[in-house]
C-alpha cells in the first residue's frame, strides 16, 4: 500500500479503538485493521471489554483466510504474553500476516516484546505510524502504566468571564443541555468521577451516567476530608453506580457505609492527592474525570495531577462569583500552568475547549 493508504488504515484503527473507551479498563483501548495482499481492507476489530479478545483477534476473525499474506495495522504493539487471552503476536503469525504497522510501543513490561517476536518470525514490522494520534486516544492507559496513577481530566463549566456560579451561589445551569449531555459522554469514558465536599453540600450530585447507551457506570468518588459533607441518604450513596467516600485517616466516618469509605492521609490542606490517586490505581482505576469545584481542582493542579482540561464556556457574563480554579499554588504569572490547546468545538450554544499541560522548560 502507498503511504497515504497506510495512514488511512491506521487512522481507521484509531477510530475503532475509541469505541472501547469506558469498557476496557484496566486494559488499553486498541484498534486493528487487516488488509489483504492487494491492500483491500478485509478485517476490523477493537478491544471491547477487559478479559475479552484483543483487537487483533477480532480483526483476524473478521478477515478469515483473507488475512494470509496481508498487513495488520494496530494502534498498540501486539502483546507478547498470555494473560486472560493469548498473545496477539502469535495470533498474527499463525494467520499468515506478512507486515505489521503499530503506532505506539507497549510500555507494559509484562506485555512488550511483540514486535521482536514478529520480526523473528520473518514479518516486516514498523513502529510509529500516526503515533501521536494513537497516544492521545490511549492517554489514560499509557499514563497509568508510565506514572503508576490514573490519568486525570479536569472538567469545568463557566461563563466567558470565568465564573462557575453567580455571586449568590446559584449555578444551574451555566451551560446548555447539549453541554451537559456531552459531560455524560465524558463520564462514560472514564473509570471514576470525582467531586469535593463543596459540590456535595451545594448540589447533592448523583454522578451516574445518563443518556449513553450501553455505558459502564464509573465509580463515584466524593472527596470529603472530614466526613462531614456526605450524609445518610445522599444521592451518591444509592445503588445506581459504585461509590467511595475519601476521608482522612483520622476522620469520624461512622455514619457512612463502611465498604464505601476510603481512608487517605491528610495533606497541609485536604487530602494527599498523590496518595488518593495511588489508592484508586490500586483499585484498577485508570482514568478520572474531576468534576469538583475550584478548591479541589486547585489541589489537583498544585499536585501536578491534571493531564487534560476540558472547559465548557457559555456565552454569558456574570462579573462576580467564584472562579473555576482556586488555591493552585501559582503566585505569579511566571509560574502559570501553560496549556496546549488541542481542540475547540461548538457544543450547542457553548464552546468546548480541550487542552493539555505543556512540559515545563528546565
Amino acid at each position: 500500500m502507498a503511504p497515504t493508504a497506510d495512514a488511512d488504515a491506521m487512522r481507521r484503527a484509531i477510530e475503532l479503538a475509541a469505541r472501547g473507551l469506558g469498557s476496557t479498563s484496566p486494559n488499553p483501548v486498541v484498534g486493528c485493521v487487516i488488509t489483504d495482499a492487494s491492500g483491500t481492507v478485509v478485517g476490523e476489530g477493537f478491544h471491547q471489554r477487559a478479559g475479552g479478545p484483543h483487537a487483533e483477534v477480532h480483526a483476524l476473525a473478521d478477515a478469515g483466510e483473507r488475512a494470509r499474506g496481508g498487513t495488520a495495522y494496530v494502534t498498540l504493539e501486539p502483546c507478547n504474553h498470555t494473560g486472560r487471552t493469548g498473545p496477539c503476536a502469535q495470533a498474527l503469525i499463525e494467520a499468515g500476516i506478512t507486515r505489521v504497522h503499530y503506532a505506539v510501543g507497549d510500555p507494559n513490561p509484562q506485555a512488550t516484546g511483540g514486535a521482536d517476536t514478529l520480526r523473528a518470525a520473518g514479518i516486516h514490522v514498523e513502529q510509529g505510524l500516526l503515533g501521536a494520534e494513537a497516544e492521545a486516544g490511549n492517554a489514560a492507559w499509557l499514563t497509568s502504566v508510565r506514572l503508576g496513577r490514573p490519568h486525570v481530566t479536569w472538567k469545568y463549566a463557566a461563563t466567558l468571564d470565568g465564573r462557575t456560579a453567580a455571586e449568590d451561589g446559584t449555578s444551574r445551569w451555566i451551560t446548555s443541555a447539549d453541554s451537559r449531555a456531552d459531560v455524560h459522554r465524558l463520564r462514560a469514558e472514564c473509570d471514576a468521577v470525582v467531586v469535593g465536599s463543596g459540590t456535595v453540600r451545594t448540589d447533592d450530585p448523583h454522578l451516574a451516567v445518563r443518556g449513553v447507551e450501553g455505558a459502564t457506570q464509573p465509580l463515584r468518588l466524593a472527596v470529603d476530608t472530614n466526613a462531614t459533607a456526605v450524609k445518610p441518604g445522599a444521592r451518591i450513596l444509592d445503588d445506581a453506580a459504585p461509590t467511595l467516600i475519601a476521608v482522612a485517616e483520622d476522620a469520624d466516618a461512622g455514619h457512612l457505609p463502611e465498604a464505601a469509605v476510603l481512608r487517605v492521609p491528610r495533606a497541609a490542606t485536604g487530602l494527599d492527592i498523590p496518595a488518593l490517586l495511588a489508592a484508586l490505581h490500586t483499585r484498577g482505576v485508570r482514568s478520572v474525570l474531576l468534576e469538583g469545584g475550584p478548591t479541589l481542582a486547585g489541589a489537583f493542579v498544585a499536585a501536578g495531577a491534571v493531564d487534560r482540561v476540558v472547559g465548557y464556556l457559555a456565552p454569558a457574563l456574570l462579573g462576580a462569583g467564584p472562579a473555576a480554579l482556586a488555591g493552585a499554588g501559582i503566585p505569579t504569572i511566571a509560574d502559570a500552568l501553560r496549556l496546549d490547546l488541542t481542540e475547540a468545538v461548538r457544543i450547542g450554544p457553548d464552546l468546548r475547549i480541550t487542552a493539555t499541560p505543556l512540559a515545563k522548560e528546565s
